[in-house]
């Protein structure tokens, strides 16, 4: 494909415009006529078309469709039509999973009822049809994209930081993920959807913004692009639960360090928007009479509990606090296990199915109706034991029971409910654990939230087993313990615990409609949220620091430490820099040590370091390669050529015009003057125009996509075998020199210098100071100085989305501090006695230069 760029986008009109209207002006005008007449008949075209509407129906329906759509987006703005949009399709695709995951769930029970009277072949069947569906998702999404993989609120957690994270928000990750969700829910394993949802949520947002035009201004802004994205996030939420305060709260509370109180609005608009229509397709559907909760619940309300019983719900956020953590501890244990063991990562990686299968097989057989899954409800889906542990009657012997509740109830009696939620509880527990490790599309919010369920409900069953009639009796009224509260109360306290979190108390309230329990519900999870914060992070936050993504680190409740931490105890002292007396040598120099740092500090003087502003990685290619480059090779070739009198393959009249054909440009083709330099020097104005067209041909333009590499050969490499826009050929060998290599271009062949002349040429342009005159500095870039606190550093690049800022002393470089530093003197600071020994055994490390991730804003 020829690398035909925009004229706009290379500044031709800046640059060519000028030298191509002052030398060629009938042409361009001749051009410019015929492209003009070309657009005249392009648009008179369109309007013969619509023509023989004028007058009719249609014409009129047209036109006033035009005329709404332009006074809505005026009157009403683009975020609420955006927002509403995303709702709407978020709610779509919610409903629509939810329906596919319920029939294949209903399938694999149906296939078991229809093979009944044969085990062997029930057992085949319930298992093998797991093992198909997470065989398939894990080959589907690693195929069409592995970012698929896992829940997706991690990387949103870091992407609205201001990481840049590729190909996660794109299309092929989308259907990855769409596909991946559906099947993997749809085996029946302990995983869930609200993560993958919420990262689905901010692809669509993405996608949608590329997709309609009027919306492309709301991306266009970085600021502008969190806050869409924040309300993705919780969109996406409050699609899976129609639960839209909730959804809110739990994607800031999850996504978020600082919150922008001006986004508050995006994210209740589009979440009640998506959770209204997810509502409304269930009544259209007619699996509900009208729009409710999704397990609905009719607890009793003028006595819902007695006071005596919040010891109960105390005790439940106390065990589900430890129990957060020690999920949080075994899911980072088994993943630390595949990826330390060499052998068995190597094993893993080489036979990419077999972990997978092996899982799949594991819990489906523990989960087999007529084997250890009788005793633990294993034909239920997680939707069917949700609605039984929120029920209001008793799962044991209710004599007030009718005959249809005791038929509903009956997988919990086997043998007796206390024996089934004991073994649900320690089963589901580890099964969950290993399931999320799985390389598919899995979220961890659901199984959580029913395995805190059934242990609540554990609790109340032995409230109402030790206490019948009521804690607080009197002669006239028996208030009964109600086992359904404590299900809610537990369900709300685990999922808490693991993802640290306060507003699952509110998810709670909005998935049972009913409040009556809010007291004994925000205790418990205050209780569990206090206890697993101390003993280890959330479930997403480990996910973090397992995957290493750039993400600081909350500071922990004891740290006062932090205060007593300056940015002089943790900077890096020895830091790379460019001069602004610096050489090409020393840029070269520089670039080549320095692969991974893609900004450098612009300091006056090495003996000052008074520090003068900020250059990106590209521009100093761009500068080097416009130096030393093999379009500036080539030209000044062409130049020698021409002093000395010879025809140099190419163009040679004064005022020659080169047609330059390429596949990319509309019009097919472009012309290029190029003014002969018999009588100019290699650096003169004549042949700038030669270089230009070079830069352009070999994708070598300063304004064009930053390279990881500057060389000729890499560069040649990369653009002749690809595109086939530069073909060389170099003559035999003669004796051990080569001969110089000719180049043919679109626009002629072109000979490059030999080896010796290369080096020799190389080396003197190399010793020429820098020129900063066409580079792009950012004059002001963060900085801090030596007193700065830890803690108060943690709160800008937390609030800034900041990766590294330099640290000066009455303007003078001293240092750089990046997320890396910050991070580690976190982590050291909880670990350390004192600010002494801290600053000893921080001083004591050694002093390494930015690293890539401090330094990849």
């Amino acid at each position: 494909m020829a690398l035909q760029p925009d004229r706009r986008e290379l500044g031709y009109e800046q640059t060519l415009m000028y030298g191509r209207y002052r030398q060629e002006l009938s042409q361009f005008a001749k051009t410019e006529a015929a492209r003009q007449k070309e657009e005249q008949k392009r648009q008179k075209q369109l309007d013969d078309e619509f023509r023989q509407y004028r007058g009719t129906c249609c014409y009129t329906v047209k036109s006033n469709l035009i005329w709404f759509r332009d006074f809505v987006f005026s009157k009403i703005g683009e975020d609420w039509i955006f927002l509403a949009l995303l709702g709407i399709i978020m709610a779509l695709l919610s409903f629509a999973m939810d329906y596919a995951i319920a029939k294949f769930q209903t399938a694999q029970v149906q296939l078991f009822t229809v093979l009944k009277g044969s085990p062997f072949v029930q057992y085949f069947a319930w298992t093998g049809f797991p093992i198909v569906f997470i065989i398939f998702s894990t080959g589907f999404v690693h195929l069409v994209s592995p970012n698929a993989i896992g829940s997706g609120i991690p990387e949103m957690k870091t992407i609205l930081r201001g990481v840049v994270l590729k190909e996660y928000l794109s299309f092929r990750t989308l259907i990855s993920k769409v596909i991946g969700v559906a099947t993997s829910l749809g085996s029946g394993l302990p995983i869930g959807k609200e993560g993958p949802f919420v990262h689905i949520a901010s692809i669509v947002s993405t996608i949608l913004s590329k997709l309609i035009v009027t919306f492309k201004g709301i991306f266009e802004n970085e600021s502008r692009n969190s806050e869409m994205l924040a309300a993705a996030c919780a969109v996406g939420v409050s699609c899976n639960f129609a639960a839209p305060i909730g959804g809110v709260l739990f994607s800031i509370e999850v996504t978020s360090t600082y919150f922008a109180v001006r986004n508050y609005w995006r994210g209740f608009f589009g979440a009640v928007c998506g959770a209204f229509v997810f509502r409304l397709l269930a009544v259209w559907n007619k699996d509900e009479e009208t729009i409710t909760a999704l397990f609905k619940t009719t607890f009793r309300v003028d006595f819902p509990f007695d006071p005596q019983e919040l010891i109960a719900f105390a005790f439940i956020g106390i065990v589900c606090g430890f129990g957060g953590a020690l999920f949080v501890f075994v899911h980072r244990r088994i993943v630390d296990f595949n990826r330390t063991h060499k052998r068995v990562s190597a094993f893993l990686m080489k036979n990419r199915f077999l972990y997978p299968f092996l899982v799949s097989l594991v819990i489906s057989s523990i989960t087999f109706p007529l084997g250890l899954g009788q005793f633990m409800a294993g034909e239920l889906t997680q939707k069917q034991q949700i609605d039984e542990l929120f029920s209001n009657t008793t799962l044991g012997n209710d004599p007030s029971a009718t005959i249809d509740e005791e038929n509903k109830y009956k997988p919990w009696h086997r043998p007796n409910v206390f024996v089934t939620l004991g073994v649900f509880i320690v089963m589901q527990f580890w099964m969950t654990a290993l399931a999320v490790t799985l390389p598919v599309p899995a979220g961890v919010f659901i199984p959580v939230f029913t395995l805190g369920a059934a242990f609540g409900r554990l609790v109340g069953e032995c409230m109402a087993a030790w206490f019948p009639q009521g804690i607080h009796t009197s002669d006239a009224v028996i208030n009964k313990v109600i086992p359904g509260g404590y299900a809610v109360v537990g369900a709300a306290a685990l999922s808490g615990s693991v993802t640290h979190t306060i507003s699952t108390s509110v998810i709670v309230f909005e998935l049972t409609g009913q409040i009556t329990h809010i007291l004994p519900v925000m205790m418990a999870v205050l209780i569990a949220n206090a206890i697993a914060q101390l003993l280890q992070p959330s479930f997403y936050d480990s996910i973090i620091q397992i995957k290493k993504l750039p993400y600081l680190p909350d500071i922990s409740h004891a740290g006062s430490k932090t205060y007593e931490i300056f940015v002089e105890d943790i900077m890096v002292r020895y830091v790379k820099f460019i001069s602004w007396l610096s050489t090409y040598a020393d840029l070269k120099e520089l670039l080549d040590t320095s692969p991974k740092l893609q900004s450098f500090p612009l300091v006056d003087a090495p003996e000052s370091m008074i520090l003068l502003g900020s250059v990106q990685r590209s521009e100093l290619e761009c500068m080097l390669e416009k130096k030393v480059g093999l379009a500036r090779r080539l030209v000044v070739v062409a130049d020698r050529k021409r002093s000395q009198g010879q025809s140099q393959p190419g163009p040679s009249d004064r005022f020659s015009v080169v047609s330059f054909n390429a596949k990319s440009d509309e019009n097919n083709s472009q012309q290029i003057s190029i003014r002969d330099a018999s009588d100019k020097d290699a650096t003169g104005i004549s042949l700038s125009n030669l270089e230009l067209s070079l830069n352009i041909l070999l994708g070598t333009s300063p304004r064009t996509s930053p390279r990881s590499s500057f060389s000729t050969q890499g560069m040649l490499k990369r653009f002749g075998s690809r595109d086939s826009i530069l073909s060389s050929s170099t003559d035999s060998l003669d004796g051990s020199k080569k001969k110089p290599r000719v180049y043919k271009l679109p626009i002629g062949e072109f000979e490059d210098m030999s080896t010796e002349e290369h080096e020799e040429w190389e080396s003197e342009e190399l010793k020429v100071q820098l020129d900063f005159s066409e580079v792009h500095i950012d004059p002001a870039p963060f900085q801090l100085v030596e007193r700065t606190s830890l803690h108060k550093c943690h709160s800008m690049f937390s609030l800034l989305g900041l990766n590294h800022t330099y640290v000066t002393t009455l303007g003078r470089l001293v240092g750089v501090v990046s997320l890396k530093e910050i991070r580690r003197a976190i982590e050291r600071s909880a670990d350390s006695n004192n600010h002494s020994s801290f600053r000893r055994s921080h001083r004591n490390e050694p002093q390494n230069i930015i690293q890539a991730e401090g330094s990849s804003s």
